[in-house]
């Protein structure tokens, strides 16, 4: 196991690397140092044994933390480039290729993707907007502050819920800004919601039906808002978008630790839960993401430009073609 995949995967494992951008990035980070100091043994060729070599890394850091469907999306990309590797190519230079489109990848799909996004849902930002987001979303941040950096007067509202709270830390780098903020917890979402007027949504991936698939919580705030009539934004790049169809959150999901939902940070007196992780005939069940249905979005800001839910086959389709299959 080389060492740069082994140190990302205990930081998946220890949750001191969050957010489907920073996983996929710090994924292909340790890639590009695997691949850099591979050397194809003898009497093999690089190409299928470098592709064993990844799978075998893949594998590793499924046992740290499932991938999610993004990082499926990035290794699928991997590869697809190893496979279609010239064979003329020595090794030094099927390397440097290797390592370009790494570097590729991470420029064009994550960070210039993210750019594209901001300047796309800066228009959908007016004067005197109240602008409601929940947890803490890297590409819904960039949008706020971008906002606020063209002198753009609104409000955020910030919904979080246990037992990750991942808005507090959203909170504190837009208070730090300069924004007008108010925090609430996701329990409160239908009394703040008559002062929203638009609500900005991060997403893990978005499916082939227009299916949402976010932190949990997420289809409560989106199923809220559509019964206030206050449209839901969802900011999604391009790479996170997957051919799969899901109808419901149970059928394939992530499983948190069931301890982080028996207590309460800070609380040591809530302790109705203590032993009952170990009890046969209860089962604490920590979802970690849930599926929006398609009725409750309004619109989907992508890097291909700002769609409806039902054109999500169309950009499934033209990524699978223009960056996998190319």
């Amino acid at each position: 196991m080389h060492p740069a995949v082994y140190k990302v995967g205990l930081q998946y494992l220890s949750g001191d690397i969050w957010g489907g951008n920073a996983r996929c990035i710090a994924m292909f980070q340790a890639f590009k140092e695997a691949i850099k100091d591979y050397s194809t043994p003898p009497e093999k060729t690089l190409i299928r044994d470098l592709t064993a070599r990844i799978s075998s890394y893949v594998s590793f850091l499924i046992e740290c933390r499932p991938l999610s469907n993004s990082m499926g999306n990035a290794i699928k990309f991997l590869k697809n480039r190893i496979a279609k590797l010239p064979l003329v190519l020595s090794e030094s230079e099927a390397k440097a290729t290797l390592m370009s489109d790494v570097d590729r990848f991470i420029n064009e799909k994550i960070i210039i993707a993210e750019k594209v996004i901001v300047k796309h849902a800066v228009t959908k930002i007016r004067d005197g907007d109240v602008l409601l987001t929940y947890g803490a979303s890297s590409v819904v941040e960039m949008i706020l502050l971008h906002a606020h950096e063209l002198g753009k007067q609104f409000r955020v509202v910030v919904v979080d819920s246990r037992p990750k709270l991942e808005g507090q830390l959203l909170l504190r780098r837009l208070v730090r800004k300069g924004l007008s903020c108010t925090y609430t917890h996701v329990n409160a979402v239908s009394c703040i919601m008559q002062e929203v007027t638009r609500v900005f949504l991060g997403a893990s991936s978005v499916l082939s039906n227009g299916t949402v698939y976010s932190r949990v919580g997420t289809a409560c705030v989106a199923m809220v808002a559509h019964a206030f009539r206050v449209p839901v934004l969802v900011c999604c790049e391009a790479y996170k978008f997957h051919e799969r169809v899901q109808l419901d959150s149970i059928c394939f999901n992530e499983l948190g630790n069931p301890e982080a939902i028996s207590k309460v940070h800070g609380r040591e007196d809530i302790n109705y839960l203590d032993g009952f992780v170990n009890q046969e005939k209860l089962q604490l069940l920590n979802l970690v993401y849930d599926a929006t249905p398609s009725d409750y979005i309004s619109m989907i800001i992508t890097d291909y430009g700002m769609i409806p839910p039902t054109s999500v086959p169309v950009i499934v389709r033209e990524y699978r073609r223009e960056h996998l299959w190319s």
